[in-house]
């Protein structure tokens, strides 16, 4: 079983730029609640990055346009999807989930509950 992130953002050092001056000047109204959750301004929360590194699953993180050119389809953004082996994608967390949760304590907690 593969779990696979995809963030509300795109790919590209452009983009990066961008995303980095949106959290910094009106983080408010900033649109991956996913990034948010899990990185900080520069750097991956060192929380998350523990878990990650921790788990016993394989786990993928895309930016919406990788997701999309890969996989050939299109979701609501940000959102965890998990991959079986015939490749069939089946959602675990959907958008509106991830905008509602506060912190990456929550996140992991629901990663746990939803892959039991």
């Amino acid at each position: 079983m593969k779990i696979i992130f995809v963030y509300n953002a795109n790919s590209g050092l452009m983009n990066t730029v961008l995303d980095i001056g949106h959290k910094i000047i009106s983080p408010e109204t900033y649109n991956c609640n996913l990034c948010n959750i899990t990185y900080g301004i520069l750097k991956e929360k060192e929380e998350w990055k523990a878990f990650r590194e921790a788990s016993e699953h394989e786990l993928e993180f895309l930016h919406k346009d990788e997701f999309e050119q890969k996989y050939k389809q299109a979701r609501d953004y940000p959102i965890i999807l998990m991959s079986n082996k015939k490749n069939e994608l089946y959602e675990l967390i959907n958008k509106h989930e991830l905008n509602k949760m506060e912190d990456v304590q929550e996140l992991i907690q629901n990663l746990k509950n939803s892959i039991k």
